[in-house]
């Protein structure tokens, strides 16, 4: 059961999981706050569903090194874990 962290927060269960992920109190208070805030945001395709060139630009939003000598299943491999 989470702890009550008094008016401040409206969503106890949130702030708890936002701050053992490492979220400072202000930043877990102000996502726990909002509303609907764990139902905003859609969800994407599975990356096996994404052509290679999505991947690919997928890959160098986020500064995956070597992604031009990837094929599919690597770039696949190297967003997951990334």
């Amino acid at each position: 059961m989470p702890d009550n962290h008094g008016r401040s927060v409206k969503n106890d269960a949130q702030y708890e999981a936002l701050r053992e992920q490492g979220a400072s109190k202000e930043k877990a208070a102000r996502i726990a706050n909002t509303p609907n805030a764990g139902k905003k945001g859609g969800r994407s395709d599975p990356y096996d569903q994404w052509t290679r060139d999505e991947l690919y630009a997928q890959a160098k939003r986020v500064g995956i090194e070597g992604r031009s000598r990837m094929n599919k299943r690597k770039l696949i491999e190297a967003l997951r874990s990334h």
